[in-house]
């Protein structure tokens, strides 16, 4: 898979962020999308207090690596999917987090029998779809109708 792909796509999807902020869920959080934990240094500071960009990049390359394992741990031979649903996939992981897609039981399987068109429909067939990102679930949705499976 493309990386530099996935971390274009997430960055649009996400934006950059170089302070803490409280996400849509009402987290703090900051650099691309980047949930803060009680481990991690920003975990005291304030809205609003600012963010290297070294350790902007340090937490999204680790979020990255996480999303993709979290991939291999919710769907059957993820590297062996087609590049773009991958791609979409783990931007779907990077956003709702290994708990919340696993509970998306039909998409997954779906994914797993590489039936593309049927999973770009029932993705938004959900609260994410409806009500929390509804722009990036269409597109998203929209980019895995299309991809072709093999005859």
């Amino acid at each position: 898979m493309n990386i530099d792909k996935l971390r274009a796509d997430l960055e649009a999807d996400e934006g950059i962020k170089y302070e803490t902020y409280m996400c849509s869920e009402n987290k703090l959080t900051f650099g691309v999308g980047h949930l803060v934990l009680e481990s991690d240094p920003e975990y005291s500071q304030p809205v609003g207090a600012p963010v290297s960009a070294e350790r902007v990049t340090e937490c999204f390359n680790a979020d990255i690596q996480m999303t993709l394992d979290d991939c291999r741990i919710i769907f059957r031979d993820f590297d062996g999917f087609p590049e773009e649903a991958q791609l979409c996939l783990a931007n779907m992981c990077y956003q709702l987090g290994r708990p919340s897609l696993s509970k998306f039981v039909k998409s997954v399987g779906y994914a797993n029998d590489h039936m593309w068109s049927e999973l770009s429909e029932e993705i938004l067939d959900s609260k994410w779809a409806k009500s929390q990102t509804p722009n990036r679930a269409k597109r998203i949705s929209d980019r895995l109708s299309l991809i072709e499976v093999p005859a």
